[in-house]
């Protein structure tokens, strides 16, 4: 059967701001922060524990965001929840859907600046692609998204919110009153997306932990994946106050190569990283290191580099995901050839080590791996015209230009 063609359905929301006089987004905080808000707001100390745990569950459980549908709360305590705090989330501007059934959705968030998130459906699971930052300051070659600048962090409640929301799309949610629900459509979450994660930790960490919290959306920490491209000081700590899987995007075996392809190789050398992922299992845990190497035509695809990435992987309980590039307009690097991949893939599965090859997702609707770019990027979007859209005052001695189409920067 011929693949049908992508749909494409826009969204218009109203967007979710906090009213006026400072209302607390309490979506983000995690519970001892729910808690003191809750007693800031004039809850007394004693009870506040258990409202914050009711209110947890309608958020993160039920998927509630509307203080009034709360019934196990008094009317009068939802209407001062309703006047002293929000439940805000990103708001969704446009929804993909691929013809193998990857969802992308475009975000807006605070400040009119956007970001995407990828949920890509799988037999027997479902996994949600997070980004932590708007923009990425790696600037990994190969990678659109680090063609993209870096603007900001994203803060705890985007993060989550990117799951309420895929959630929210996908009806995956129980309903109050009824039996609970055993299965689930966003069953894993991968850090993914735009952004270096470990850049942007205490955030992460505190989205990471509501999601993993057992009264709520009650993720288990090895369903919860993290990649990093090497942010070496950070990865102990993970596995101390995260303790999720871990996966790094190696992609070269040689420093010369790595330093061109994942520029902050030049900060922590791959001899550097590997000592740190050494010890990442003994301190988190977990069952195994995820090494994922994209594979580029004539650059990191030999034999000789499929043999050094076995010596350089030995002792480390690992798996190798092999990506085949997905490209992009003005990418410099191609798709190494099907037949080079799979031999790649033999020599390092001869060593004992799973070395399965991804299947491009999405590829259609541009939800690939390395694909992701948000639209304001995408269409040069001047900071005027960002804030317009956001309803937020014109930055002052702001040169207007004319749109332009992307042009990679793959320097580095």
């Amino acid at each position: 059967m011929a693949a049908t063609a992508p749909i494409t359905q826009d969204v218009h929301t109203i967007p979710r701001r906090a009213p006026e006089g400072g209302a607390v987004n309490l979506i983000g905080l995690t519970r001892p922060q729910l808690t003191a808000a809750l007693i800031d707001a004039g809850t007394p100390a004693r009870q506040a524990k258990m409202r914050a745990d009711q209110l947890w569950q309608w958020i993160y459980y039920w998927g509630v965001r509307d203080f009034a549908a709360m019934t196990n709360l008094a009317k009068g305590y939802r209407a001062l929840l309703a006047e002293r705090f929000t439940l805000a989330v990103p708001e969704v501007m446009r929804r993909e859907v691929s013809a193998d059934g990857t969802r992308k959705y475009l975000l807006r968030i605070q400040g009119g600046h956007e970001v995407e998130a990828v949920y890509i459906p799988e037999e027997g699971r479902g996994t949600l692609c997070l980004s932590s930052q708007v923009g990425c300051t790696l600037t990994c070659s190969f990678c659109h998204t680090g063609t993209q600048r870096l603007v900001r962090n994203l803060t705890a409640a985007e993060i989550v919110g990117q799951v309420l929301i895929a959630r929210d799309d996908l009806a995956d949610w129980g309903v109050p009153g009824q039996p609970k629900r055993e299965e689930r459509l966003v069953s894993n979450l991968v850090l993914m997306g735009m952004g270096e994660p470990l850049y942007n930790f205490e955030a992460v960490r505190d989205a990471m932990r509501i999601c993993m919290d057992g009264e709520g959306i009650a993720l288990g920490r090895r369903r919860i994946t993290l990649s990093t491209s090497g942010v070496v000081p950070e990865i102990a700590r993970t596995a101390r106050e995260i303790g999720c899987l871990l996966a790094v995007s190696f992609h070269a075996t040689t420093d010369e190569v790595r330093d061109t392809l994942v520029p902050i190789n030049r900060k922590w050398n791959i001899a550097a990283l590997l000592e740190a992922l050494r010890e990442y299992p003994r301190l988190s845990n977990a069952e195994r290191i995820t090494f994922e190497y994209v594979m580029l035509k004539g650059v990191n695809d030999s034999d000789a580099d499929a043999r050094r990435l076995v010596r350089l992987i030995s002792g480390i309980p690992a798996k190798i995901n092999l990506i085949p590039f997905n490209e992009w307009p003005g990418a410099p690097y191609e798709r190494s050839d099907w037949a080079r991949i799979e031999a790649f893939a033999d020599i390092i599965h001869k060593a004992g080590y799973a070395s399965p090859i991804r299947t491009p997702r999405g590829e259609d609707i541009m939800a690939a791996c390395g694909q992701l770019k948000s639209d304001t990027e995408r269409a040069r979007k001047t900071r005027a015209e960002v804030a317009l859209e956001a309803g937020l005052p014109v930055p002052p001695r702001v040169v207007r230009r004319p749109h332009a189409p992307d042009h990679p920067d793959t320097t580095g």
